[in-house]
């Protein structure tokens, strides 16, 4: 983090040097007195500047950044990064030639990247903040073709009156299911096994 040491003749003025010099305002610092002035003796003797150290706290959105740009550096990866935070989840959209390696099969590299950053951006937080990680709509599109494959296979097991197990998902990807068909008349789903081999069921309603 930023920090930088100011003197002045009191602990009010060193703080305004500081945030002069940092571009900020005081939302956006710790603040800390290293020394409290002191009047000269008689205005002569003793007297001692107040002095602070104020350090620019890092924004989720710079580390999110940071840590990203150089997991990409490294794999050799060139990406635009657009980040934005709105109220307890931070969204974070990658662009670029290459996208296709970054998604991986059926998501997973996109997963593993979105856990790392969510916990690196959530290793000193107090609440929880969920991320995001996205390229080329991936996420939406993913939804809708698991959408789809909810209702297909709620209709085939209505058909065929037995239970249908699906493949492995995240937990993401199960809720979509869970979601999907909560309201069926018909069937109803549930969620088997341990992760990372945890399978949603849809069976029939009796």
């Amino acid at each position: 983090m930023k920090f930088i040491e100011k003197s002045a003749a009191t602990v009010d003025e060193a703080i305004e040097l500081a945030l002069l010099d940092l571009g900020v305002n005081e939302l956006e610092v710790d603040i800390e007195v290293l020394e409290e002035s002191k009047k000269a003796l008689l205005g002569l003797f003793g007297g001692k500047k107040a002095k602070v150290r104020v350090t620019k706290r890092v924004s989720v959105e710079e580390i999110a950044r940071n840590f990203l740009t150089s997991v990409l550096n490294k794999m050799g990866i060139e990406t635009s990064l657009s980040i934005k935070l709105k109220q307890n989840s931070l969204f974070i959209d990658m662009s670029g030639k290459e996208m296709a390696l970054l998604i991986g099969r059926r998501g997973q590299t996109l997963d593993s990247l979105q856990y790392l950053v969510s916990l690196v951006v959530n290793k000193e937080r107090e609440e929880y903040l969920r991320v995001i990680l996205d390229t080329e709509n991936y996420r939406q599109k993913r939804k809708d073709t698991l959408e789809k494959l909810a209702f297909k296979l709620a209709n085939r097991a209505k058909k065929i009156k037995k239970d249908i197990t699906l493949e492995p998902m995240n937990p993401y990807e199960r809720r979509i299911i869970h979601s999907a068909l909560q309201n069926n008349k018909f069937v109803s789903t549930r969620s088997e096994g341990e992760e990372p081999y945890r399978k949603v069921v849809i069976f029939l309603n009796k």
